[in-house]
């Protein structure tokens, strides 16, 4: 069995957002030739993407193709939309989890989604959490690194990250809007520099800030194999050590000791770092993932981990299949 935990799906169409809610801010539009399509926000573009991104038809050859039992839908990042107001995302919210709890009625058993909630509002995005939950039969959510420059220890998501750990409900966070752009406008850097940075600011936020130490039973995961922080690790311990004053206030563990309440996905593109994550974090931790139909993504699902001859049946068992039934709460219904 495999289940890519990492993949981005959109609807081959929206309503004009500018036009039904304003033209305000950079709504995104998707323009569609053949199997080609074109992003842009507010006007600008954004990316050329594919059919693979909006033809479910599409994306089960690929699986198919690669032994992929079940993909892991989730909208792409430019669409949550925290900048907007909050009525008008949890509009374009509810619009994009019904397209994708539709692509999962569809197609039984080879899809499963993680919604997306106006994380700008707390009360709309439970809501929308409990509604995905309840109503849609999803396992949880996919949010963002940050909601307009607050992070993820900010006090007003508390309610939400708690929800989450009532419902059950799988929360997978993606780096979006990445922080030093206005220095990164050459050579990809974005993507390749300020992602991880991105990953790494939520993951110490939530530490650092006690969430996680406040809620045990809160099931969360991060794209990219935590993008820096497992790297980081020793200098993010030592500060812990070395200035409790700054570090140590909300915590009474270092960093270190809250490893195992974290999931992580294996694209990292290096099996030096994946092996570092599976002795890191444990590989009931490790989930495959790979940003599928993206060119930063792994081309074939699991050839990362099929290279790698060390790894032994149990350790390939969860990173393929297994540490995804439990992140997402699926292992009794997969059994």
């Amino acid at each position: 069995m495999k289940i890519d935990l990492h993949t981005h799906m959109l609807p081959a169409g929206w309503p004009d957002l500018a036009e039904r809610f304003g033209a305000y801010g950079d709504w995104p539009s998707l323009h569609i030739a053949g199997a080609c399509g074109r992003m842009r926000a507010g006007g600008k573009f954004f990316r050329d993407v594919d059919d693979r991104c909006w033809d479910a038809g599409r994306r089960l050859e690929d699986c198919d193709r690669d032994g992929v039992s079940l993909q892991v839908l989730s909208t792409v990042p430019v669409m949550f939309c925290y900048w907007a107001k909050a009525a008008d995302a949890h509009a374009l919210s509810q619009l994009l989890n019904d397209h994708l709890a539709e692509v999962c009625r569809e197609h039984p058993g080879r899809f499963a989604a993680l919604g997306t909630v106006p994380l700008q509002d707390g009360e709309l995005a439970i809501a929308e959490l409990e509604r995905c939950v309840r109503d849609l039969g999803m396992p949880g959510v996919q949010i963002g690194t940050h909601v307009n420059g607050a992070n993820l220890d900010d006090e007003r998501l508390f309610a939400f990250f708690a929800r989450a750990a009532e419902l059950g409900a799988a929360v997978f966070v993606h780096p979006w809007d990445m922080l030093g752009k206005e220095r990164m406008g050459r050579y990809f850097l974005p993507w390749l520099v300020g992602m991880p940075a991105e990953t790494s600011l939520a993951i110490c936020s939530l530490l650092f800030g006690g969430v996680l130490a406040r809620l045990p039973a809160l099931r969360i995961g991060f794209a990219h194999g935590g993008g820096a922080f497992p790297m980081s690790l020793g200098r993010i311990d030592q500060g812990w050590h070395a200035r409790p004053d700054l570090c140590a206030g909300h915590i009474k563990e270092p960093p270190s000791a809250y490893l195992r309440r974290l999931f992580v996905d294996t694209l990292v593109h290096d099996p030096e770092v994946l092996r570092y994550l599976i002795r890191l974090f444990g590989a009931d931790r490790v989930a495959l993932g790979t940003d599928y139909p993206f060119p930063l993504g792994e081309d074939r699902p699991g050839a990362l981990i099929a290279g790698m001859p060390d790894l032994d049946a149990a350790t390939r068992e969860a990173l393929l299949a297994g540490t995804a039934l439990d992140f997402l709460g699926l292992r009794v219904a997969a059994s």
